[in-house]
């Protein structure tokens, strides 16, 4: 990047009205976040997604806030232009909106993101009104939503039926109304998508909803380093994955083999000074 320039809200409704597709990465360490950051991504959101990716459970619920935190603090120590969002999990504002007032609090102060998340419709709006009336800036995320999959019947794709279509329609309406200033679209048929984008004025962000006004992608699956089940809107840019591996056994060969380490990759002291050394060693009869 030719300048360094930290993103606000201001520029993501910027980007929303001028109407340039943002560049969202799910990212939880200081290195992606770095790479990333430097390659010019707007928008880093810290995924409870960490929970299977990095710390391999079999879904987001046993996410914490603590986790969480931790990850979004490794993120945003790492960067300086892309605008960072946290992810509230699972237990974290479902049961009452002062939960949700308390962490979102937790995550600015100790996590120090510029927004948070909550996922869910209509149910959740009074949550994320409570939060922005706060001065917490606040997006949504509806159609798949990992935290509610035993409801849902696993991960799937929504709106598919006119019913479920419709409740799309309506939530993402409720959540602009509720403050918002964006909403993920998981896993939506595109046509459901456009359909969304007439409705609000806020911009909708895909992850397998097709086209929109931005597009997120988790990092693990864009790089190829995932191993598990790919989903259909997931494209790889890299196969580092495989590389990792051909790496990995090199190495394994090479110490093997004694050849690593090289004498390039060794420290040295002087022949006297092994001497002295061993002197000193018998003298304390050692």
């Amino acid at each position: 990047m030719d300048e360094v320039k930290k993103l606000t809200i201001k520029d993501i409704r910027r980007m929303y009205e001028e109407k340039e597709p943002m560049s969202w990465i799910s990212i939880y360490d200081y290195p992606m976040a770095y790479y990333a950051d430097q390659a010019g991504i707007d928008v880093i959101f810290v995924g409870d997604s960490s929970t299977t990716t990095v710390l391999g459970y079999p879904n987001t619920l046993y996410a914490s806030m603590d986790q969480m935190i931790m990850f979004a603090g490794a993120v945003t120590r790492a960067v300086k232009h892309a605008f960072v969002i946290g992810d509230l999990p699972y237990r974290s504002y479902q049961a009452s909106v002062k939960d949700a007032v308390r962490n979102a609090m937790r995550y600015m102060a100790e996590g120090h993101v510029d927004a948070v998340k909550c996922e869910g419709g209509e149910e959740v709006c009074d949550r994320i009104a409570e939060i922005v009336k706060w001065g917490m800036p606040c997006h949504g995320h509806i159609g798949v939503t990992p935290q509610s999959l035993a409801a849902q019947g696993g991960y799937m794709s929504q709106g598919r039926t006119l019913d479920t279509a419709v409740k799309l329609v309506t939530d993402a309406i409720a959540l602009e109304q509720a403050g918002c200033f964006a909403i993920v679209l998981e896993c939506v048929p595109q046509q459901i998508t456009k359909v969304i984008q007439e409705h609000i004025h806020i911009p909708a962000i895909s992850i397998g909803g097709g086209p929109a006004d931005g597009q997120l992608l988790i990092v693990q699956d864009l790089l190829g380093m995932f191993p598990g089940h790919k989903p259909k809107f997931v494209k790889e840019y890299a196969h580092l994955g495989e590389e990792m591996t051909r790496a990995f056994k090199q190495y394994r060969d090479e110490v093997k083999a004694f050849v690593h380490p090289a004498p390039e990759n060794c420290y040295n002291v002087k022949p006297e000074f092994v001497e002295d050394l061993n002197y000193k060693l018998k003298q304390m009869g050692i």
